[in-house]
């Protein structure tokens, strides 16, 4: 659980960074970004963009709610959760999990821009435009790591009694 913390704090603090080092966009590059469906002020893709689809083993909680085993598309949403202290705004996004075209759960994801992923993860990332689902040493949490378009979304779950 530590662990969790640790890398949490630590992926806020370099999305942060990153954030900061930005600088504002050009008029030819907002337009670009209005016609690739990305967000204006991040370059994340905008909300109901699908990430993917994921398949789960197990049962696991979605924002304190159970969600079955099964196939899942994955989207983003509009929604960000309050940003902790010296966290950048755009550090974590609400994602959707749809089946049969309609949402079943959701839950919070922590993106990590491509530049700095290297930095916090070890071993093995999707690659991208890809997605992997794992359960974490000690059988805490199940993570769900979709690469989509430059971002690392980062989903963690715990299992489901």
């Amino acid at each position: 659980m530590k662990r969790l913390v640790l890398v949490g704090t630590l992926m806020g603090a370099l999305t942060a960074g990153a954030a900061f080092a930005q600088m504002p966009a050009s008029k030819a590059d907002t337009s670009a970004r209005k016609s690739r469906g990305t967000s204006m002020s991040t370059g994340q893709p905008a909300a109901g963009t699908s990430l993917g689809t994921v398949h789960l083993a197990k049962k696991v909680m979605a924002d304190g709610k159970p969600l079955p085993a099964g196939t899942y598309q994955v989207r983003l949403t509009d929604d960000t959760p309050k940003p902790a202290v010296g966290q950048s705004p755009d550090a974590e996004r609400y994602v959707e999990f749809m089946r049969g075209g309609k949402v079943v759960g959701r839950e919070v994801a922590t993106v990590v821009g491509s530049d700095d992923i290297g930095k916090i993860a070890k071993g093995k990332t999707p690659k991208r435009n890809g997605s992997s689902v794992e359960l974490l040493k000690g059988g805490d949490y199940y993570r769900v790591w979709i690469n989509k378009g430059g971002n690392n979304y980062i989903i963690n779950m715990p299992p489901a009694a």
